[in-house]
């Protein structure tokens, strides 16, 4: 079986991914102690390092994963560069001096003391054009791995089986051959993945994710009333329901308060899903925001799937809106398994 280390691990997103892949995960490593555990809940059979990864040496990796240099086949992970996000250019933050961004040349460091067969790094799409991307790829050349113009892809996650529109950087390299691109499949709606699974109703399900929704101040259940079902958004409301700062239609973010259509996928999972003033996060029908396991769900997170909730609710919606998700992981560790085989 095919090895991999999982670095940034988060929740286990990306383990999940390579694990249905048919990878076998050895490590992971992650700074936070919820994620950590969250990861620990769901991949007892991983050892988990809960730690920095800048404080991580390359002897005790390579200890803890019984593995000696060149013999690992896949490290893969998401260095945290929430510098290079939309937000924040919007917000006109300089987001190259970000500490975060460092944590690339991190990932690099373990990619030289490991010397993988293949590399997988997923990021924020803005990553894809920055100078540091183009630094890292002629490093990575110069170790051996096969680097063309093809290697660095911004894709939409929605485009291979994840029922969310969600652009992400992807960058696929090994030192066997070009990694082909994943297979691609017709978009999977939100009433097709709420439909699979068949949650139970709210308060019903014996899931604390799911049966949990916060409550909201009157005003707001009534601007919550009004929205129009399935797809309809603030823009819709009376004047007596529209908040201070949306009078001025061009202020504002338009998905606020807005319902996710049955039809279409879900917009972009956040940190903010679930709370309907931080995004198109109501359910398409019901009058609610979307629940936490719902939120999971359009991340291709099984309904199974366990977070640590000693942290508050807000930390697992943060889990589930900064994970990579599985099946977009799924399918290009597949293509990068053929490659390995190839080879």
């Amino acid at each position: 079986m095919l090895t991999a280390v999982d670095l940034f691990s988060g929740a286990g997103g990306l383990t999940l991914g390579l694990k249905q892949a048919g990878f076998r995960v050895l490590a992971g490593v992650e700074i936070e102690k919820v994620p950590a555990r969250t990861f620990q809940l769901n991949h007892p059979d991983v050892h988990c390092f809960n730690k920095d990864i800048r404080e991580l040496g390359a002897v005790e990796l390579l200890r803890a994963i019984g593995l000696k240099r060149g013999e690992l086949d896949l490290l893969a992970g998401c260095p945290p560069c929430q510098g290079f996000s939309t937000l924040r250019t919007r917000k006109k933050t300089k987001a190259v001096s970000d500490d975060r961004n460092d944590l690339l040349f991190e990932f690099l460091r373990v990619v030289e003391a490991l010397a993988p067969k293949a590399l997988m790094m997923e990021n924020v799409p803005a990553l894809a054009t920055d100078s540091r991307i183009r630094m890292f790829l002629k490093r990575i050349s110069a170790l051996g791995y096969k680097v063309g113009r093809r290697n660095v892809r911004v894709e939409d996650a929605s485009e291979y089986g994840v029922p969310q529109r969600r652009f992400r950087m992807i960058l696929l390299a090994s030192k066997v051959g070009q990694v082909d691109q994943a297979d691609k499949s017709d978009v999977i709606t939100v009433r097709k993945c709420l439909d699979a699974v068949k949650l139970a109703p709210v308060g019903e399900a014996d899931d604390p994710l799911h049966d949990h929704i916060s409550k909201r101040t009157e005003r707001v259940m009534e601007i919550i009333r009004n929205i129009p079902k399935d797809g309809g958004s603030r823009i819709a409301l009376p004047d007596h329901l529209v908040l201070n700062c949306h009078k001025d239609k061009k202020s504002g973010f338009r998905d606020v308060y807005g319902r996710m259509s049955w039809d279409e996928v879900s917009p972009t999972m956040t940190g903010g899903c679930g709370n309907p003033s931080k995004g198109r996060y109501l359910h398409p029908e019901e009058d609610r925001a979307i629940s936490l396991r719902e939120a999971a769900l359009f991340q291709t997170f099984p309904a199974d799937y366990q977070f640590d909730l000693s942290g508050g609710r807000d930390k697992v919606a943060l889990m589930i809106g900064n994970a990579l998700p599985p099946e977009f992981i799924r399918r290009h560790a597949v293509k990068i398994s053929e490659t390995l085989a190839s080879g």
